[in-house]
Formats: C-alpha cells, structure tokens, sequence
C-alpha cells in the first residue's frame, strides 16, 4: 500500500487490513516510528508500549492469516488515557503521587479493546487526576498542541487528543468530567465524544468526581469514533452506574448521516452558551456550520435553557467535593508514594500529610480544599446542597429543551488553544474554558465535539452536539452530516491542514 499508514482513519486502516494491504505489525510499528520521531517535542505519551503493542499485531496477523473472523478494529492501534487503568502498564493519572505504579487488573474498557485485539500503543499524558482545562497540570511536563508548539491542547485530556492529531494513533481513549474529551478535540480539530454517564463503564477508571467522569473516543472522523464506542460501550456488572440496555447503532447512525440528510432534524441553539466572551472566530464558524445545517434539511432555532448559567458555579462545588472524596485513598499507607516527615515522630497522621503534601500539585491540593470546606459541617447544605439544587434545575433545563428539539447544539470552547502559561495564574480564567461543556456533565446527556474550521488566529475551532440521555446515535447522525459537509468545503480532513510538528500556525494556508 502506498502513502503514509499514520494518516488513514481508523475506518480505512482497518479496510486495508482486512483486505490483505497492510499487516498490523506495519501499521503498529508505522505509528510507534511516528511516535518516536515526534512525541519529544510533543510529550503526549508518559509511557510507550511498544513490545505488547507488537506482540498484539502479530497475533491478530496470524489470526486473520489462519481465517479467524476478527473484530472490524482488530489491529488498529489504539493509546489511552493515563486515568485508565491497565494491567502490567503504568498508569499515574498524571501524578507523582502514583509514578511507577503498576495496577494488577484491566479497567473494562482495555478489557474490551484486549478482546478485539487493538494493539495499546502506550498511555498518554494528562492533568493530574484530570484536573485542568490545559494540560499544563500534569506532573510530567506539559503536551504541545500539534497546531502550535507554543500552545496547550486541552485538558484534561491533551495527551490524547494531540497523539490523534499529530498522527501518533488513529484512535484514543479520553475521559470527561466536565469537557476533557471535547475540549481538547475543539482546540486540537479531532473528534471527541461523551458519551451518556453509564453508556461506558467507569470500572477501572481513576476517579475524579464519580457522578460526572464519563470515558469516550477521541478520533480523526466521527465514524471511527463511533467505530470505538460501540467497541467499548455497553452494560458492565461492576459498574453500578452501568446503564443495563444496548447501545443505539451509532456506526448505522454515522453512516447515514454521512449521507447529507437531515430533513426533519429540529436543531436547538442554546442562547447561553453563545455570545459575549466567545472569540470572534470561533461565533463566525459557528453561524456557518449552522447555515450548513439548515442547507441538509435541518430546522434552526434559538433555545434558551436559563439555568445554565449557573452550571460553572455548581460543578466548581460537586467536582471538588467529590474529588475530595475520591482522592482520599492516595494517603502514603496503601499503594503509590510513601514519604515520611522528616523531623518528630513517624505516625499515620503525619505520614499522610508528607506523602500528601508531596504528592499533589498545587491544582489538586485547592480542590481537594475546596471539596472539603464545601462538605463540611455548618457549609455542607448551603454550598453542595445548593450546587446539587442546581444541577436539578439544568437537568430540568435539558428536559424542557428537548421537547422542542432533537439535538442542541454550542461552539465546544469560548477561544482556540490559547498560549502556555496565559491562564495558569489564573485559575478562574482558566475554569471558563469548560463553559459549554459543563452542563452535558451535570445532566449526564452525551456530547460530541466535531471540528468545524480554523478561526481567524489558524487555529482549529470546535462544534458541539448534544443529544438527549441514551439518544447518542442522533450526535453521530449530525455530526457525520456537518463533517462531510465541511470536508467538501474545506477540499479534505481539516487536519490536512494542520502544519508539520515544529511550524507555527503563520505558516499554515487556509
């Protein structure tokens, strides 16, 4: 086969590999070359798997070869999110608090992409234990945005987001809290997905806050995303928040929209999540994706959900208080790092304050204080009470939405990727990036966030669909729609215009 194997969706390496064209061990060792001629001035992996990774694409060649039938994505290789966790492999949740810790069993998820043989290329970087819009948190060095050396790719979830973009895997796993797979996807132009809380189960992830962490596909095109999540979606017995019900077929759902027709689809425009504070290109590529709708058969109309408003303030209490919860085991005594006090008597107390102090960063540490003070004793009912009242109302919000709709719909992100350090000082400055993303979380809809063309700045500029709870197919119906339609707009993937890893976005042409 002639032509770059690291640039074919996941969707057409895995059409090449069925029929007969390419191996998987070439096409594993093509993207683990592509990492290693890139990843050091990217830094999107902490850990690569190479010798499993390898091992995995020849069995699946030996299988295909002796006429076993396989998986549709069997032998396409696939990186993960370092909050997932994975037998034999690090997994650190970006935190030196777990550095070197190796877990003794698979999430569910890497259970299922084991199953279907999907080589794991290694683990990818991220805000530490997903906390940050930037991935400038993560205790092992920041992730360059591929558009950009000199700009962050999302978070918490860049490093995955910026291996698909900079042609490292053709498939990753996110997760998204409050918009750390979609996000990253807007800033990075791939595709990200949020699934509905339960459609994939949250067994074996780190947790951050275990009412909104949700796992999802970050992709190329929206049919592999669909291609992933019907792969690694489904009910899990382990998983008490596991939604007992088949998934809709999104890879159906994905092919027909591709088809260009949206006749009948009523689209709402949330008029919250637009508007003052979004960057000038990214409103103006978000009133052409909407004519583009309205040109596929689609009806357009302004929606207002006015409890929105208030989702930043209650996810910035449920979050923490969560997190304060979760990350209560990380004490010194069980597993991970272990430091002792260096002066005055060694007791349990003192261990945990060591191990902890050292451990977390400073992002971790405010909202692990935050959580706290926001559960405890005299402040309990008036700040997670209340936040929780709130997050009622906006599910409520979606409910009344979607009797007047099919789908809503919100550019993903206020701006593009802005530059390191812009917005670290400032942490409230840096919460906004998740304006738009938020209240998907707190009502548990899915989300997908589909690129949509460069702003003024050359930078990539995301969409965001969003669907009611269990209706996940209707994002993969519009978004498959609006991604054809651009792609014939723009003359090809909007990443075929990304520049090379190295060049500023100055050089890039429209």
């Amino acid at each position: 086969m002639t032509g770059d194997i690291t640039r074919l969706s996941a969707a057409d390496l895995a059409g090449a590999l069925a029929g007969g064209e390419i191996s998987s061990a070439e096409a594993t060792q093509a993207h683990l070359d592509r990492i290693a001629s890139v990843d050091g001035d990217l830094n999107a992996f902490l850990y690569v798997n190479a010798d499993e990774a390898l091992a995995t694409a020849r069995d699946v060649d030996e299988r295909r070869a002796a006429g076993e039938e396989l998986h549709p994505l069997a032998g396409v290789p696939i990186a993960v999110k370092d909050v997932v966790v994975t037998k034999g492999m690090p997994t650190t949740a970006g935190s030196k608090i777990l550095e070197g810790w190796i877990p003794p069993y698979d999430a569910t998820l890497v259970e299922r992409l084991r199953a279907a043989r999907l080589p794991i290329l290694g683990k990818t970087n991220m805000d530490e234990f997903a906390m940050g819009s930037s991935t400038e948190h993560s205790a092992y060095g920041n992730t360059k945005n591929p558009w950009d050396l000199d700009r962050i790719p999302g978070g918490s979830g860049g490093g995955s987001a910026a291996a698909v973009a900079a042609f490292e895997a053709p498939l990753a796993i996110g997760t998204d809290t409050g918009g750390s797979i979609r996000q990253p996807g807007a800033v990075t132009g791939t595709v990200g997905v949020k699934p509905t809380y339960g459609g994939v189960s949250r067994y074996g992830l780190i947790a951050m806050a275990s009412s909104l962490d949700q796992a999802g596909p970050v992709t190329r095109t929206v049919l592999d995303a669909a291609l992933l999540h019907e792969l690694i979606g489904g009910h899990d017995p382990r998983d008490s928040t596991s939604i007992a019900e088949p998934l809709p077929r999104l890879v159906e759902a994905a092919r027909q929209g591709a088809t260009g027709d949206l006749a009948g689809l009523r689209v709402g425009v949330v008029k919250e999540l637009s508007g003052e504070g979004y960057q000038e290109g990214v409103s103006a590529r978000f009133a052409e994706s909407l004519e583009i709708l309205r040109g596929l058969g689609a009806e357009v109309v302004e929606v207002s959900c006015p409890h929105f408003t208030y989702a930043l303030d209650a996810y910035y209490l449920i979050m923490p208080s969560e997190a304060s919860s979760n990350l209560a085991k990380f004490d010194g005594m069980r597993f991970g790092l272990r430091v002792e006090p260096a002066d005055g008597p060694v007791t349990a107390e003192r261990v945990m304050a060591a191990t902890r102090g050292a451990g977390f960063g400073d992002e971790v540490k405010r909202r692990i204080i935050l959580g706290t003070y926001a559960l405890s004793a005299g402040y309990y009912d008036a700040y997670y009470g209340s936040a929780q009242k709130v997050r009622t109302l906006i599910q409520r919000d979606f409910a009344a939405a979607f009797e007047q709709v099919d789908i809503l719909v919100s550019p993903t992100a206020p701006t593009t990727a802005f530059k390191f350090g812009e917005k670290l000082d400032d942490p409230l400055a840096m919460y906004l990036n998740d304006v738009a993303t938020i209240p998907a979380n707190l009502a548990g809809v899915p989300g997908m966030s589909v690129p949509n063309g460069l702003s003024d700045d050359g930078l990539p500029v995301g969409f965001q669909i969003l669907a009611p709870a269990k209706a996940d197919d209707r994002l993969y119906r519009v978004g498959a729609a609006l991604e054809a339609a651009l792609e014939t707009t723009w003359g090809g993937p909007l990443l075929d215009r990304a520049p090379e890893l190295g060049l500023t976005t100055t050089e890039m042409t429209l």
